[in-house]
């Protein structure tokens, strides 16, 4: 009689086999999640910024001239969103708090597709104020559109500066690189 033998794994292996797996799925996810999530917000930031300085460009084109009084406001008819909004608390940049969309001069915002948030002021104050190549207007882009209520949650604004020779950089390019999200890049 011939014993035939059977080869397999013991129970006892395969648990812990499946505990090794699932340490490995513990500390894995997270970051898989988290670098995902960090990929869509600067995806999102980088497109609306392309959008701005396209729209500075059309502007450009299609007036004789840029005043130093032209502001983000002068651009917006020259931009893709969907509406304007006037009740959203949004994010403010890293270290800062929030705001809410239509609560002052500074706080106007433009719902865009991707669902989030471009923040700019409409007054005097934040128009380019001179012709030099280094005079500013500014606007936030909050990517997830909502608050997280921290000052340094993952879906903090970032500000760009849109300068008035055309040139577009993140205030923390120019300032503190700290005063950008972790996930934003270029």
């Amino acid at each position: 009689m011939s014993q035939t033998r059977h080869t397999g794994f013991t129970l006892a292996e395969l648990l812990i086999a499946l505990a090794i797996l699932g340490v490995i799925a513990t500390f894995t996810i997270p970051k898989v999640i988290t670098a995902q999530s960090n990929s869509r917000y600067n995806a999102i930031a980088n497109e609306a910024a392309s959008m701005v300085s396209a729209a500075y460009q059309q502007y450009r084109h299609n007036n004789s001239s840029v005043t130093a009084g032209v502001g983000i406001e002068d651009l917006t008819p020259y931009m893709n969103y969907v509406a304007t909004d006037t009740s959203t608390v949004i994010d403010d940049k890293q270290t800062g708090g929030t705001y809410t969309c239509g609560g002052g001069s500074a706080n106007y915002c433009l719902r865009l597709h991707s669902g989030a948030m471009l923040r700019y002021g409409r007054s005097s104050t934040y128009n380019f104020g001179g012709t030099n190549a280094t005079n500013v207007i500014w606007v936030d882009i909050d990517p997830d559109g909502t608050t997280d209520g921290t000052t340094n949650g993952p879906g903090k604004a970032v500000e760009f500066y849109l300068y008035y020779n055309g040139r577009i950089t993140t205030r923390g390019y120019v300032t503190n690189p700290n005063l950008d999200p972790p996930w934003f890049s270029w």
